[in-house]
């Protein structure tokens, strides 16, 4: 079971901003940016190609609409979309308020985020849903 699977089954706490019956979005605890979500399928699959061309249709979709809540919510020109998914063997998108190019640095990482900000950020985001 990867820690994300244990984040869906409500094992590991998270900030999270939705969910539906195939997929879950919440806040990354090691964020390039304010506003750094995760979506996830709920069903563990590593590798995001593997996922079937209609469940990923599906995703992109539902992390369409999590993006829109994340540019409403925060101070941002758009919110850039990466699949990096070498650290957790489970298939996920990466979405991170810009302001420019420069945000989406994943080796510069924001250094022990305030928790009382993160639940802020997500109740923002969640808002705007």
């Amino acid at each position: 079971m990867t820690v994300f699977s244990k984040i869906i089954a409500g094992e590991i706490p998270c900030y999270k901003i939705a969910e539906n019956d195939e997929f879950f979005a919440f806040l990354d605890i090691n964020p390039v940016n304010w506003g750094h979500t995760l979506i996830v399928p709920k069903e563990e699959i590593d590798y995001i190609f593997d996922i079937d061309d209609e469940r990923l249709g599906r995703m992109m979709s539902f992390s369409k609409h999590v993006a829109s809540a994340i540019r409403k919510a925060l101070p941002c020109r758009k919110v850039g979309i990466t699949v990096l998914g070498l650290e957790v063997p489970h298939a996920h998108i990466h979405l991170v308020p810009l302001k420019n190019e420069g945000d989406m640095n994943f080796a510069s990482k924001i250094q022990n985020p305030d928790p009382e900000k993160m639940k802020q950020i997500a109740a923002a985001i969640r808002e705007n849903l």
